[in-house]
């Protein structure tokens, strides 16, 4: 079986570092996976390049200037939102053409356009499309946001400002989804129950297969390893203890800093004592921007692509604090559960399924920087850690692992192949 994983970055972002991992994952076991991305920089020979680099560019800055235009030259929410307007035609690419299986991935950004992903229908083969975010099954948004039209038809989009022509751009795209999907039999992958829970309530994919696998992760590469040595070679400090965040971006609003920052200001003054015994370590771009506002010393370790060092920081700290605000199934959360680092998070999106409360770390009520203080508490001071520790190692292994991961995706594209093959 040949299946082509299709994604707009090698490299960046969580939907990225997933792709890689399933290919990976599925050429472990017995599956020839590719990937096909706009942008590649590595020399890898399992991931394609798209020809015509400048050209491709040139599809993203297109959509941007669109959506610019109907955010009436604003940047708030320009990355938010997504029209899929342009894109590339990778049907007569060779790679393309040798798949058995067309698996889209994160397509965004001018990568594939609606145009495209009707043409990659009209090719008859199998597609499965996992969705990282909710954006396949709303009209432009990747996340709802406490929105309650996403899912029957977007008529009154709240991030388009304006009335008239401007608000019916997300109904016009909700309805060129509905076409295109109608009779394409795809078949969508969630990473989370969560997310497939949401994907079902949407009117878009009513009759389409759906359904949820986990991101895998490699367990020969992130692993416990001794903390001594990893504080040595992450530039750490030795003597105390180590809270970790991480984030592509730390002060994006949806990963939830503010609370953060809130949660460890309240814990610090009801524990004085976690002035001189505990720091913190934000690894992620702009975290030296946060330095000033934490009310413990802070490490601004900035956006780093080496996976020795991330590893390192991972098995320097004593707890990982992610409060997002709406999130799928992080990535950083599984590679801290699978280096034996307790977690912390709110209750929201997937991070319920990877978090069992008081288990292998603490699970705090959405919102609530008490709770979120409270928890951190709890595993720093009262919780058995070794127990905990032991327990994210143990759920990684079972839940995470690349043969459980794969082998559910190779059941998924035998449906996917039989479904064509019999036009069921």
């Amino acid at each position: 079986m040949r299946v082509l994983i299709v994604n707009t970055s090698e490299s960046t972002g969580g939907a990225a570092v997933a792709a890689n991992r399933l290919m990976n994952a599925l050429n472990n076991n017995g599956v020839k996976a590719k990937m096909l991305v706009r942008d590649k920089l590595s020399e890898e020979i399992t991931i394609a390049g798209l020809p015509h680099k400048c050209l491709n560019q040139r599809h993203f800055l297109w959509e941007r200037w669109c959506i610019f235009w109907h955010l009436h030259f604003s940047r708030k929410h320009l990355f938010d939102i997504d029209i899929a307007n342009s894109g590339i035609d990778i049907t007569s690419l060779r790679e393309f053409k040798e798949a058995d299986v067309i698996h889209l991935s994160w397509i965004n950004q001018g990568m594939l356009s609606l145009k495209n992903i009707r043409k990659i229908i009209k090719s008859g083969k199998p597609i499965v499309w996992t969705m990282h975010d909710l954006w396949p099954a709303t009209a432009i948004c990747h996340y709802a946001r406490g929105c309650k039209a996403f899912n029957s038809g977007c008529k009154n989009c709240r991030l388009l400002p304006g009335n008239g022509s401007n608000k019916d751009l997300a109904y016009k795209i909700w309805n060129r989804k509905k076409k295109i999907y109608t009779n394409s039999n795809i078949h969508f992958v969630t990473c989370s129950m969560w997310l497939e829970g949401q994907a079902k309530r949407s009117e878009l994919l009513v009759g389409q297969h759906v359904t949820s696998i986990p991101n895998p992760i490699d367990t020969r590469l992130f692993y416990k390893k001794d903390k001594s040595n990893s504080r040595l070679n992450a530039g750490l400090p030795a003597n105390k203890r180590i809270i970790l965040f991480v984030s592509q971006k730390v002060t994006d609003e949806r990963k939830g800093m503010e609370y953060f920052v809130e949660a460890l200001n309240k814990l610090v003054n009801a524990n004085p004592e976690y002035k001189e015994n505990t720091c913190v370590a934000i690894l992620g771009g702009h975290s030296e921007e946060i330095v000033e506002r934490l009310p413990l010393a802070t490490y601004p370790l900035g956006y780093i692509n080496d996976v020795k060092r991330i590893i390192d920081i991972y098995n320097s700290s004593d707890i990982f604090v992610l409060p997002s605000l709406e999130d799928n199934l992080p990535n950083t959360i599984m590679e801290a559960m699978a280096c034996g680092v307790p977690c912390i998070g709110f209750k929201v999106g997937g991070i319920p399924e990877m978090i069992d409360h008081q288990k292998n770390g603490y699970v705090a009520k959405f919102k609530d920087t008490q709770d979120l203080a409270n928890g951190i508490n709890w595993i720093l001071n009262e919780a058995n850690y070794d127990e905990l520790s032991a327990n994210a190692v143990n759920k990684v292994g079972m839940n995470y692992s690349q043969h459980s991961v794969a082998m559910r995706y190779i059941e998924v594209y035998n449906h996917a192949m039989a479904f064509k093959k019999y036009n069921i």
